[in-house]
């Protein structure tokens, strides 16, 4: 938060799972919020959930320039800077393909998104936390287990994953002339519809098949709002929430 205790959040990937949830939670909140995503029909279906909040539903493609640039144009146009962006758009990509076999077309849109996307809507969040006054502003990645350890066959994801985990700490070192505070939130098995095939079977690094617990998007949504609302001084760098008894502690 800054000084003057604004609250204006950019979420992105705003329209499901992850993102829909902590837009959910900082609107209850009393945040204003500007909803990203590529379908403009998910998105004000996240701020019909809210009824009053100050909901801004954009839609936006991150890969695209054009299309973030005018995400935080408009942002400032309705509500006069950004305090906080949650970087969380995001794809798995084609699941269960082997290396060998992934086409590049789907490589490239998962780096596209998941990479490329993060970078570019913090590229144009630090250009406005560095110049609004009161300055400074709270990036807060989404990365993921896979930020840590990979899933069999999910090369793209866990490459992209990784990727981000240098983004964060870049972005951390660089803010800080400036006030800008970014950590990262590796998440584990939030009950999501990207997350549904592991309730019934997901494949395990021996070669089994097997279903794994998952949580409450809300639960991961708390911890967001948590970091976010720190005051500038003070920062989570990484903070991992995850299924309790899900594979990750001894995955493989």
């Amino acid at each position: 938060m800054t000084d003057r205790e604004a609250k204006i959040a950019v979420v992105t990937g705003a329209g499901s799972g992850i993102g829909r949830a902590v837009a959910v939670e900082l609107l209850r909140a009393g945040w204003s919020v500007a909803l990203a995503g590529r379908r403009a029909e998910t998105l004000e279906a996240t701020a019909a959930l809210t009824p009053g909040g100050a909901a801004l539903a954009v839609r936006t493609d991150v890969s695209r320039p054009e299309d973030v640039e005018a995400l935080f144009a408009t942002t400032v146009e309705r509500f006069g800077r950004v305090d906080l962006l949650f970087n969380n758009a995001g794809t798995f990509g084609p699941g269960g393909v082997p290396v060998e076999e992934l086409p590049y077309d789907a490589w490239r849109h998962v780096v596209d998104t998941n990479l490329n996307g993060a970078f570019l809507c913090a590229q144009a969040a630090y250009r406005r936390m560095k110049e609004q006054d009161p300055q400074g502003g709270r990036i807060i990645n989404n990365g993921s287990i896979s930020a840590h350890t990979p899933r069999p066959h999910s090369v793209a994801y866990t490459a992209t994953k990784h990727a981000l985990t240098g983004l964060t700490k870049s972005l951390s070192l660089d803010g800080r002339p400036y006030r800008i505070a970014v950590g990262q939130i590796d998440i584990g098995n939030a009950a999501t519809d990207m997350t549904a095939r592991m309730q019934t079977g997901a494949l395990q690094a021996n070669g089994e098949v097997a279903p794994e617990p998952v949580m409450d998007a809300a639960d991961v949504a708390r911890t967001v709002r948590h970091m976010a609302e720190l005051p500038l001084e003070a920062n989570v760098q990484f903070a991992t929430v995850l299924a309790t008894a899900m594979p990750y502690i001894g995955r493989g």
